[in-house]
């Protein structure tokens, strides 16, 4: 399919820089398979599920992946993008052309709360212009040096000042997070609270955590024309064997399974075969999902409103219609929703 079947005009002020407060005062948009579509807030989410329902959420913490240093004299800023080996990461780097193979690299905190600098070594370069970064330090320490040194990695589209990220820390983390390694929020998690946990566990229905390491790729452009030649970025996926046994016996007692993001059901559908069963999974998945895919475990979605011609909005296609999708983002975009990582959300059932 062409890329730019997946293109749709946003005006920029419909681009959430901040998350609605109350979080459950954001607006959440009811898309049937019918077409039917029906306003809501988020708080109203418990009384569209059903009892047997079974939410599934992706657990993974986002880490502070974005740096501010040195090199030398020169100025730079380094988000971390995967990592690839014990200490070494893959970062997009600001002014990357003034590194060079061996240069060592000086980051320090954007608050000034630390003089020592965290170090890092430039080994070479990886794809698409990105930089190997390899960390000076304990490798049982990086991930609390991280929280010392670095700030939030928010999307391209949310700019902040240098010192300005601090609300972000708690903002751009949901409630489930628990395992370090995600360079990117599974942003459909923000949305929830203790509160409406309380709502959703009052009505008798059960949730299950999964993890899939976010990573930047999530907010990289589709730089081809089809769909066909898109290379799909790889994830770090984990569902312990408990709990795809949790997720198998639901499906054949013909209750739904509801992803709590598009990571969730990436990751869902990764480890699904063909019957429906879903089994432990412990690798990388680059599962690319567009219309015409059959999916295999996943009953309904809980999701943000994703970018024009993204992976993600032709993941929300392949599920319930790109038609539907068209006119939902339509209508959301008529009624004043707020898009994207901060913005409001979808219940999608088709």
């Amino acid at each position: 399919m062409l890329v730019s079947s997946f293109d749709f005009d946003l005006p920029k002020d419909k681009i959430a820089s901040f998350p609605a407060d109350p979080p459950e005062s954001a607006k959440l948009l009811s898309v049937h398979g019918s077409g039917e579509l029906t306003d809501f807030l988020i708080a109203d989410f418990p009384s569209l599920l059903r009892p047997s329902d079974l939410l599934v959420f992706n657990d993974t913490r986002v880490i502070p992946a974005r740096l501010f240093g040195t090199r030398g004299e020169a100025k730079l800023e380094a988000t971390l993008f995967k990592a690839v080996a014990v200490n070494t990461w893959e970062a997009l780097v600001k002014n990357a052309r003034r590194l060079h193979d061996g240069d060592e690299v000086c980051f320090y905190a954007p608050d000034g709360s630390t003089k020592d600098p965290l170090k890092a070594a430039v080994l070479g370069r990886g794809e698409s212009g990105s930089v190997i970064l390899k960390f000076d330090a304990d490798p049982q320490e990086l991930f609390s040096l991280l929280e010392k040194y670095g700030v939030m990695p928010l999307p391209p589209y949310i700019h902040r000042e240098k010192n300005a990220y601090g609300k972000d820390k708690t903002d751009y983390q949901t409630i489930f997070a628990k395992h370090n390694g995600a360079v990117a929020a599974p942003t459909a998690g923000l949305h929830f609270t203790e509160g409406l946990m309380q709502k959703i566990a009052a009505r008798g229905i059960e949730n299950v955590k999964i993890t899939l390491h976010v990573g930047g790729g999530t907010f990289l452009p589709v730089k081809v024309e089809d769909t066909k030649d898109h290379v799909m970025h790889a994830e770090y996926g984990i569902i312990p064997p408990e709990t795809a046994q949790i997720l198998t016996q639901a499906k054949q007692n013909g209750r739904r399974i509801v992803a709590v993001g598009t990571t969730a059901m990436r990751l869902l559908e990764s480890a699904a075969d063909e019957n429906g069963v879903i089994h432990p999974f412990a690798r990388e998945t680059s599962i690319f999902i567009t219309p015409g895919y059959k999916f295999k475990a996943v009953d309904a979605l809980f999701t943000n409103f994703h970018l024009p011609c993204s992976t993600l909005i032709m993941l929300v296609s392949a599920f319930i219609g790109t038609d539907i999708i068209k006119n939902a983002y339509q209508h959301a975009i008529d009624n004043n929703y707020r898009f994207f990582s901060y913005g409001d959300a979808c219940f999608l059932e088709p």
